[in-house]
C-alpha cells in the first residue's frame, strides 16, 4: 500500500471522498508501481462560477521530476476524476521516456 496523504483548507475531511481518491489512485498505482507517494491537497474557494471552487491538487512522488495535476470543478469527486486523468496521461509519457533509456 502506497502513502496517501490528504491535506484540507477550509473543508472538512470526508472518508467518502477519501475513498474514492484512493480507488482513482489506485488504478495508477498497479500501473506504475515506481510512484512512492501520492499528497492529496482538498480546498473549497470562492469564485463567481457555480462550476469550479471545489479544488483538489494530487502530487506524486516518483523518480524523476515530481507529477502535479490541478482541477477545479463543482464537486470533488469531478476534480478528483480529472487529477487522476491528467496523472495518467503524464505517467504514461514517463514511462515512454524511461523505456527509451
Amino acid at each position: 500500500m502506497k502513502d496517501i496523504v490528504f491535506e484540507y483548507h477550509n473543508v472538512t475531511a470526508s472518508d467518502d471522498l477519501e475513498n474514492y481518491t484512493r480507488e482513482k489512485l489506485n488504478t495508477l498505482f498497479k500501473r506504475n508501481d515506481y510512484i512512492v507517494r501520492a499528497d492529496v491537497f482538498i480546498k473549497k474557494e470562492n469564485t463567481t462560477s457555480d462550476d469550479t471552487g471545489m479544488k483538489v491538487g494530487i502530487r506524486l512522488s516518483a523518480p524523476g521530476p515530481r507529477l502535479f495535476a490541478e482541477a477545479s470543478h463543482d464537486n470533488f469527486k469531478e476534480a478528483v476524476k480529472k487529477c487522476a486523468s491528467d496523472l495518467k496521461t503524464q505517467l504514461e509519457k514517463r514511462t515512454d521516456q524511461m523505456k527509451t533509456y
